[in-house]
């Protein structure tokens, strides 16, 4: 009995050996497996720590660039500051002559209309005049000085209003923005850049004037930042104009003028009559439906190298939409033209 006892155990023995012995195998199976998913995980670790570090690296190259271009900005805004202030200075003692010769022109020209009659009664009196007198008529041009004369006051009186009106252009383009907004004229603003850019609107050797339309309807004073409206309203007129310029390349200049150039600026309340819209649209070459969903991108630019920095139009979208809590949108047909509509509460 006790040797049978023993083989049974042994049996058992040998069973649970068996039982070990596969178990220590797919241990080592698994110990092998976990090892291969240990260098897997490892190798995948150290690529991302290495993408990491080259991320950082680049978002800190990246960090160095906006903080110069900001550093630029910040130099730009304190230059156009200053320019600004400057402008309207210089347009302040541009008005003093330009006043004092204006308000010297009527009684000049009342001088001259008075010497006039006097000479007139002189020949009605002494119809017979010396030798002598009749040279210096003739040497003069007496008739020639009569007819010319008050034309040539006329011009200096017109030369006056225009310089005049430039001054006042100016003033009002470069006004200095407070922290606080202030009641603004848009249709002031709008025609004071319009006079800013009027060297660009004249016709050229290369096409006829850009024709300006306006249409303004009653619209209340608004309250907002004046000098930064004036910004976006000279980035959008800009803009329209370098689209006209694009879309006259290939035509001649009577081929211009049968489809003339045209901007066409329309101003209204909204329905409600919290809102101003000003509509500002061209009949250039348009903007594909690509280049419209990022136009307002900073630093986005369609322009050569050297004509555009790609800072306009995100300029004036933050101008409108940040400082003034309003909107600024896009219309535009490939090769239809384009409207820009800007949307701002009154107050």
């Amino acid at each position: 009995m006790e040797i049978l006892d023993y083989q049974d155990e042994i049996k058992e023995l040998q069973k649970a050996n068996r039982i070990l012995q596969k178990k220590l195998e797919r241990s080592e199976s698994d110990q092998i497996k976990l090892e291969e998913t240990n260098r897997k995980k490892e190798c995948l670790l150290r690529r991302v720590i290495d993408e990491l570090k080259e991320y950082q690296n680049k978002l800190e190259e990246r960090s160095h660039e906006l903080e110069i271009m900001l550093l630029n900005l910040q130099i730009m805004e304190n230059k156009m500051s200053t320019l600004g202030s400057m402008v309207a200075d210089v347009a302040h003692e541009i008005n003093n002559p330009v006043g004092f010769i204006a308000a010297n022109l009527t009684p000049a020209k009342e001088y001259i209309d008075n010497l006039l009659h006097l000479i007139d009664l002189y020949q009605q009196t002494y119809p017979k005049t010396s030798q002598k007198i009749q040279e210096t008529i003739e040497m003069i041009d007496l008739e020639y000085v009569r007819e010319d004369l008050p034309k040539l006051i006329s011009s200096m009186r017109e030369g006056t209003n225009r310089i005049s009106n430039i001054s006042h252009s100016l003033r009002t383009f470069s006004r200095a923005d407070t922290e606080q907004k202030t009641l603004f004229n848009i249709h002031e603003g709008i025609n004071s850049t319009l006079l800013i850019l009027k060297h660009r609107l004249q016709a050229n050797k290369i096409r006829p004037t850009i024709q300006v339309v306006q249409y303004y309807e009653e619209i209340p004073l608004v309250e907002c930042f004046p000098g930064q409206l004036n910004q976006v309203f000279i980035n959008l007129l800009a803009n329209a104009i370098d689209a006209l310029d694009e879309s006259n390349a290939g035509m001649s200049f009577n081929d211009i003028k049968l489809n003339p150039n045209q901007i066409t600026i329309h101003t209204a309340l909204t329905e409600d009559k919290n809102h101003v819209l000003i509509r500002i649209q061209d009949n250039g070459v348009g903007i594909s439906v690509d280049v419209q969903q990022k136009m307002f991108d900073h630093l986005f630019t369609t322009k050569p190298v050297g004509k555009g920095t790609g800072l306009g139009l995100s300029i004036a979208y933050q101008i409108i939409v940040q400082k003034h809590k309003g909107t600024l949108e896009v219309n535009s047909v490939r090769g239809k033209g384009s409207e820009f509509i800007i949307n701002i509460p009154i107050y």
